[in-house]
């Protein structure tokens, strides 16, 4: 095999890569060493910034393979046909921790999906909790703030964690999921994943179906204590990425089967949950889980920078027969997913190959900008309509158009029947067998009992209390207990 030449970024040949140019053999370093200078200014650019969320990630290549026709509820291209496959990339990530931060943390998990139609790239972020802390986006960036370091002190405070939580009743059900048993899972291969988010289904028809998705991993659900944590993270703190890697290596490839719970659209005004509050469920007795297919990761990517790093996802990249809801934290979460990509990655990061279609050919009417690669023959015209035979609109709308009514303004969204914060929390709590409710009051108390302010404590407590009477009563007991110590 013939040696392959090492060269410039402009690729001329690299004469000397072990020293420096310099004036006489001791002397200073010359400007004029345009290849050291090009080594270094590069690698002071080799970091873009990093997620504010989601900043520490793993992925991974694969296919989705329809199992069931669902042919009935939508239209999608890729759900079309039982056995028909499509290429899909995955990015598992905890969420408040930075790019050097641990994996087997107690955090949720981000299960974000690509499946690269013929039709564009369908993006479906969520994550492995079918819920989520808000109910509104115009409280997310506080939210965040609370959980991450503190300004002052520069570490997460549990005075800022359970401040926000004394203040967001709503958060209860989610904290009781993330203190639970599956608060930290041994793997990303052994979590579930959920669209958690509402969406919308069309069938051929125009019929409309509210959706949920639910990804069941094939390998059963694992997960760590507290103790058994941290005693990870001491050995490895990418144990998470290592486990991954190493088994789709091996050819033990991860699988998913995929499930949905379908809501008719008419059903949904009157149902005693609000269907698109994220901090709530859809009960299976209400919405039975129908199978799709499965999703398996079977290939490592090659460079983990470009193409997990890179990878951009979006909730607003739909097909047709794929659409919104109106839940709110989904529709916040429509621009500022794609907005965050393009202050990381500028405004062309969909033509970086992990982002850019794979079965679908993009023909629009963007132009130039940072870092752009596709430009069009010197006939096509960058303008919209035009008899120069460019591409033109379809006139067919991806989903079925949603009601609204109503005056403008800042509206607390509509109460259903069962509509209030503490009742699936304590629904939760009642489905936990005896050991299970040990080990979530224990991860409770420990974090609240580090909480300065009595009242933050009190504030809190009432909200377990309200969820169910034992589980408020063993939570109180059990910070006494600490605090006293």
């Amino acid at each position: 095999m013939s040696q392959r030449v090492l060269t410039t970024e402009s690729g001329a040949p690299v004469a000397d890569n072990q020293n420096s140019a310099t004036a006489g053999a001791g002397g200073p370093i010359l400007v004029q060493d345009q290849h050291l200078l090009e080594k270094l200014a590069r690698f002071n650019r080799e970091r873009i910034p990093e997620r504010v969320v989601h900043a520490r990630g793993s992925g991974a290549y694969g296919y989705f393979e329809v199992t069931d026709d669902v042919t009935g509820f939508t239209r999608a291209d890729f759900l079309s046909e039982v056995g028909r496959r499509t290429e899909t990339f995955i990015r598992f990530s905890t969420v408040a921790d930075s790019l050097g931060g641990a994996d087997a943390v107690r955090d949720p998990r981000g299960f974000a999906l690509k499946f690269y139609t013929n039709e564009g790239n369908y993006d479906l972020v969520g994550n492995n909790t079918p819920v989520f802390f808000i109910k509104d986006p115009v409280k997310f960036p506080d939210f965040i703030h609370s959980q991450k370091r503190d300004p002052f002190t520069g570490r997460q405070e549990p005075d800022n964690v359970w401040d926000f939580w004394a203040n967001s009743p709503e958060a209860t059900h989610q904290i009781t999921w993330l203190m639970g048993d599956r608060g930290i899972p041994a793997s990303y291969r052994h979590m579930h994943g959920f669209g958690s988010h509402t969406y919308q289904w069309t069938n051929a028809k125009g019929e409309a179906f509210f959706v949920k998705y639910h990804f069941k991993t094939n390998q059963g659900v694992r997960s760590l204590s507290a103790e058994q944590a941290a005693e990870q993270v001491g050995k490895d703190a990418n144990s998470h990425q290592t486990d991954l890697l190493q088994a789709i290596e091996r050819g033990v490839n991860p699988s998913w089967t995929l499930h949905v719970q379908l809501m008719p659209a008419a059903e949904a005004a009157d149902y005693r949950f609000n269907p698109f509050d994220v901090t709530k469920v859809w009960p299976h007795a209400d919405y039975p889980l129908q199978r799709v297919g499965r999703l398996v990761l079977d290939r490592n990517p090659d460079n983990v920078f470009a193409e997990v790093e890179q990878a951009a996802f979006s909730p607003n990249n739909f097909v047709p027969g794929i659409g919104p809801s109106p839940d709110k934290m989904l529709q916040g979460r429509l621009f500022a997913y794609a907005d965050a990509q393009r202050y990381r990655l500028g405004i062309n990061h969909t033509q970086l190959p992990v982002n850019a279609p794979k079965a679908a050919t993009v023909d629009n009417y963007g132009r130039d900008g940072l870092h752009a690669t596709r430009y069009g023959s010197r006939q096509d015209k960058n303008y919209e309509p035009n008899s120069y035979a460019g591409p033109a609109q379809t006139g067919d709308a991806l989903a079925s158009p949603l009601a609204v009514h109503g005056w403008t303004g800042t509206h607390e969204a509509p109460l259903h029947a069962k509509d209030d914060d503490f009742f699936q929390a304590g629904e939760l709590y009642r489905l936990m067998s005896a050991d299970e409710k040990d080990r979530l009051v224990a991860n409770i108390a420990g974090g609240l009992s580090q909480v300065t302010r009595d009242d933050v404590i009190e504030k809190n407590l009432a909200h377990f209390h309200a969820a169910d009477a034992d589980y408020g009563k063993r939570v109180e007991e059990a910070v006494r207990a600490l605090r006293e110590d």
